[in-house]
């Protein structure tokens, strides 16, 4: 029986169960991505004290109350999108990415691993350019990592063609 997942936007009262969802899927993501930069504890503080003062914090809950899936958008950006592992390849992120850029439709910009192959096709499948690559100097975990930007003209399928990563 599947389950069915309802997305709604995150209240103060949602701040544990959103970070320890981003804390178990970053764990459950090894190796495809670096393990987080900060301890479980500190990112509880930090979804308390700045994402969720300062970002718009979406859930996917499933029928029987349980978070599933967290996305976090803040000023064009989106910051976080994170789903338990056995809720993946259901269209759950899809749904939440088809969310984001209607709520941003200036256009949105991403940073995901390179090492995540399956976030980048994801990402790319959903309309995303990669316009900038790192070497991962700049970020926490110090790996690379490519930027993605979805502007409301390329539809879902992206542009045409091949596009090159500038470093």
């Amino acid at each position: 029986m599947r389950m069915e997942v309802s997305l709604r936007r995150a209240v103060s009262s949602d701040v544990a169960a959103a970070a320890e969802l981003w804390v178990r899927a970053r764990h459950q993501s090894a190796p495809a991505i670096p393990s987080p930069a900060h301890t479980d504890g500190d990112m509880l503080r930090y979804f308390s004290d700045v994402v969720f003062v300062n970002s718009d914090v979406w859930l996917a809950e499933s029928e029987d109350g349980r978070v599933v899936g967290v996305m976090v958008l803040h000023e064009g950006w989106l910051e976080h999108l994170y789903l338990e592992a056995e809720w993946t390849g259901r269209g759950i992120g899809a749904r939440l990415v088809e969310l984001a850029k209607g709520l941003s439709p200036d256009g949105l910009q991403l940073w995901a691993f390179v090492s995540n192959a399956a976030a980048c096709r994801f990402y790319e499948r959903h309309g995303f350019v990669a316009v900038e690559q790192t070497d991962g100097s700049g970020n926490e975990e110090h790996a690379p990592d490519v930027r993605y930007l979805w502007t409301a003209g390329q539809g879902s399928q992206g542009p045409a063609g091949p596009v090159s990563l500038t470093t």
